[in-house]
């Protein structure tokens, strides 16, 4: 397995497991904040909604993109801050606003990490591979459904969603080893003209 998709893997381990931490309880969260059935309803269309028209339309852009990389970490990032952001929810209607920011943060993503995950697939190894991801992924529901139960069980929403953002953040992070260091080098000379 490449380099480049190993590190693709761990950065989508930690931002799959802050996402999956919610899941299972999500709908608790939306009655604490004096919603119902119908407001959690409201709040995942607007996520799905805004995250499949934006994939539709970013994903043109970004097939224009020389720099990939550069469009996976901002997409970590605003999945980050949309995490931070659950912290100051308070009222069904902000939770529609931070479902909207996570639709953009997933149409950031998802079609750029899909691409260089493909990119970068080992020559006959394309099913074997692609099912390494999908097996992490629901390994890692599992263990963090559970782990997001435990952790609001016992210390509440609000440390919930810090950890879910401390975990996001590590996704962004570790994204930023895939941007090579010669771009770096190249953008910090450009700037400092």
């Amino acid at each position: 397995m490449k380099k480049e998709l190993k590190i693709l893997l761990l950065a989508f381990c930690f931002s799959s497991f802050a996402f999956s931490m919610l899941s299972p309880i999500y709908a608790i969260f939306v009655e604490e904040i004096g919603g119902g059935i119908l407001e959690a309803s409201y709040a995942i269309a607007i996520f799905t909604f805004s995250s499949g028209v934006l994939i539709y339309l970013v994903s043109r852009l970004e097939d224009k993109v020389k720099h990939l990389e550069y469009l996976l970490s901002l997409g970590y990032l605003v999945n980050a801050i949309a995490f931070l952001s659950y912290v100051f929810v308070s009222k069904p209607v902000h939770l529609y606003f931070v479902e909207i920011l996570f639709g953009i943060g997933i149409a950031v993503l998802s079609p750029v990490f899909d691409g260089l995950y493909s990119k970068n697939l080992d020559k006959g190894k394309y099913v074997s591979e692609w099912g390494d991801w999908e097996a992490l992924g629901y390994l890692i529901g599992s263990l963090s459904a559970l782990s997001g139960g435990f952790l609001t069980a016992k210390f509440g929403f609000k440390t919930l969603f810090l950890v879910m953002f401390f975990l996001s953040l590590v996704a962004f992070l570790i994204s930023l080893t895939l941007i090579p260091s010669s771009r770096k080098d190249i953008k910090l000379a450009k700037l400092k003209k």
